[in-house]
């Protein structure tokens, strides 16, 4: 790596070198309030002793359960400083949500907000975290490496077993570095981070940016597209991280409005774009590049393995429907279900490794049996790869449709009802059928009105007869985690129901 970090080195050790560097360069914006570097590593110092002072020691989980604030930031720096490991837990959550992550991680305490209404019995509150001594922004105390890793990268949902792959400072390290090659994130740049802390794309680029030494606005939801607008022009941001689910607003927004002349305006002064979480149709790119930012960016990533691919807008004129090219110091294969690898053009599952890829999920060895293998990591997707090395997606493996035999993709069938003007989302999974073995439903909100009869038309019209779905239902909006993506699994018991 062109960077040189040793095994075990901590990701805070950074904040020190820009203390030296930059001391008075902003490092993080939140509404009125600005901290420079100098006084970011001073907190964090004041904090990491803090933790210490009250036991936490050296390989300890802590969780972290704040609203995006400066003081979370200065959080996550401090338990990584402190040589233990971040457990990140959604404020939002209801109780038996954060109980669930609470009783399999077993955390030695939870950092929690002053009107949490969640007090576990080792439930520390951050602003009662005050160090005793008088500790100097560039102080030499001798603080832990990261021997023990620093995060548990919880995927954004929290229904079923939690799981969380144990990432090392090092491979964190690793994912900043594709995010630097990849991504545009540099030490000139300032990055308006719209989505929550707790959100892994929200919460890698924002460590991202602070460690190369950018700026880092914090804006976090709920808000208006023209709020957000507004806050990049007054912070003359250059770098933005999305969902697909705050993009489509954001277009709803414009071609309600039809003009070019309010505040919406200054999306197009970023010089990134950023989309994650969940693909969009070649449509939707098209129109974002079109209308929100040109410089327009897709990246497929996984919270346990980093990224894995980035189409760029030069890449979306020629492949529309991909995903682009994988990323820097990333391997990607298609295979079968026996992980032999597959030819180009051929659907099989995804799988992937590199510098930043997680070895496995912490103290659950049969989940990493399914999700890991040889070094290899599956995010559960299906996918191809054609001859120039573009990765397509095709659906999650789980979510594969068999119908008479023969699998069908649910992605292929949610952009084909998307590519309809009335339809703003779509959601497809399967319901027993005697005769097929599996049958079809489609779950849709519209942006328009239109029947189920002329959306079953419109299928059959773009679609194969078998891939045309038997049912759809409306609704107003499908349920959604907190990173943007549908939970098929309420869809699911809704449909049993």
């Amino acid at each position: 790596m062109p960077l040189e970090f040793q095994l075990g080195s901590n990701i805070s050790d950074q904040l020190k070198r820009l203390a030296h560097q930059r001391p008075t360069k902003t490092a993080i914006i939140h509404g009125a309030a600005r901290i420079n570097y100098a006084q970011l590593y001073e907190r964090v110092i004041e904090k990491a002793k803090a933790l210490i002072d009250l036991g936490i020691q050296e390989g300890d989980i802590v969780g972290v359960a704040l609203e995006d604030s400066i003081d979370h930031l200065v959080m996550l720096f401090a338990v990584a400083r402190a040589g233990a490991i971040i457990l990140p837990m959604d404020h939002r959550w209801s109780i038996t949500e954060k109980e669930a992550l609470f009783q399999h991680f077993k955390p030695k305490c939870v950092l929690v907000n002053e009107q949490d209404d969640w007090s576990p019995h080792n439930a520390w509150l951050v602003k009662s975290l005050t160090a005793e001594v008088d500790v100097s922004p560039l102080s030499e105390y001798e603080f832990p490496l990261g021997r023990h890793g620093l995060t548990l990268s919880l995927s954004s949902g929290t229904t079923g077993r939690p799981k969380g792959p144990l990432v090392s400072h090092q491979q964190f390290i690793s994912r900043f570095l594709t995010h630097w090659i990849d991504l545009g994130f540099g030490s000139r740049e300032t990055y308006i981070n719209a989505t929550p802390l707790y959100f892994g794309g929200g919460r890698a680029f924002s460590l991202s940016i602070l460690f190369v030494g950018g700026t880092l606005v914090l804006f976090p939801p709920p808000y208006t597209p023209h709020e957000l607008a507004s806050e990049i022009e007054r912070t003359k941001s250059t770098l933005l991280f999305l969902v697909p689910t705050l993009l489509r607003r954001i277009l709803s927004k414009i071609h309600e409005e039809k003009s070019n002349d309010t505040d919406l305006k200054y999306f197009q002064k970023l010089n990134t774009l950023i989309s994650s979480g969940s693909a969009l149709t070649s449509e939707e790119r098209q129109a974002i590049s079109q209308n929100i930012c040109a410089h327009f960016i897709e990246y497929y990533s996984s919270t346990e393995g980093g990224g894995v691919s980035v189409l760029t807008p030069k890449d979306q004129m020629h492949f529309p429907d991909s995903v682009g090219r994988p990323i820097f110091g990333v391997d990607v294969q298609i295979v079968s279900e026996e992980h032999q690898p597959l030819s180009a053009n051929t659907v099989g599952r995804i799988r992937y490794k590199g510098m930043a890829v997680s070895s496995g999920f912490y103290n659950d060895p049969e989940s990493s049996l399914e999700s890991f293998h040889e070094g290899w990591f599956y995010p559960g997707d299906l996918g191809l790869l054609n001859e120039e090395g573009y990765l397509f997606l095709k659906g999650r493996f789980k979510d594969m449709i068999i119908r008479g035999g023969i699998n069908i993709y649910p992605l292929e069938i949610e952009n084909t009802l998307m590519n309809n003007h009335c339809v703003s989302e779509a959601a497809v999974i399967s319901t027993p059928s005697k005769e097929f073995g599996e049958e079809i439903v489609a779950f849709v909100s519209l942006k328009a009105p239109i029947s189920s009869s002329d959306l079953i038309d419109f299928c059959k019209t773009h679609l194969a007869p078998y891939k045309v779905p038997k049912l759809i239902q409306f609704m107003d909006q499908l349920p959604k985690n907190s990173g943007g993506k549908v939970v098929k699994s309420q869809l699911s018991k809704m449909l049993n129901n």
